[in-house]
């Protein structure tokens, strides 16, 4: 009976280890096999994916640069000389240019919005401090103060620009 149960136990020994060891390398073997599909989707979605994200920089680029003050204050002319309608119109302007581009969020990264969202609303700010200032009693007076004001200092889309410029760089 003993001899029984050691011939038995010898010959499953071997099988148990050889089972184990042919379970160990299916689950390996398996693992990898996954992480290869996954690797090839993940590239082909970024080469699909590349082209939509630097589309959308270059949408907030532009965004950028068409609500650069000096820029928006040569597109964007008075309607009249009252300095509120003209404040106004110049805030509707960039308010209208930024939802216009809303949707290239889910393309870029969320610093790159939030600091494209900042300097948007750093330049309707200097347009507002501006309007409030003693020295603009008229839009034209208000174009004046915000061009020279501009002079002494960097814009709020040139410090966004110059980030997106490095974010995008760091795509190559």
């Amino acid at each position: 009976m003993e001899l029984d149960i050691l011939g038995l136990l010898l010959y499953c020994i071997p099988a148990i280890v050889t089972g184990a060891i042919a379970f160990l390398f299916f689950r390996e073997h398996v693992e990898n096999e996954n992480n290869r599909r996954n690797y090839l989707v993940q590239k082909d979605l970024q080469k699909e994916a590349l082209p939509l994200r630097l589309q959308a920089y270059e949408r907030m680029s532009l965004f950028l640069e068409r609500t650069k003050p000096s820029k928006l204050l040569l597109r964007v002319k008075p309607t009249s000389s009252n300095k509120g309608d003209y404040e106004s119109l110049l805030i509707a302007n960039i308010e209208q240019e930024f939802d216009h581009n809303l949707a290239q969020q889910i393309y870029v990264t969320d610093k790159c919005w939030s600091i494209t969202s900042t300097a948007k609303n750093a330049t309707i700010q200097m347009i507002r401090k501006a309007t409030l200032s003693d020295r603009v009693d008229s839009a034209d007076k208000l174009r004046e103060v915000i061009l020279s004001d501009m002079m002494d200092k960097r814009s709020p889309s040139d410090a966004a620009l110059s980030f997106i410029k490095e974010e995008v760089s760091e795509i190559w």
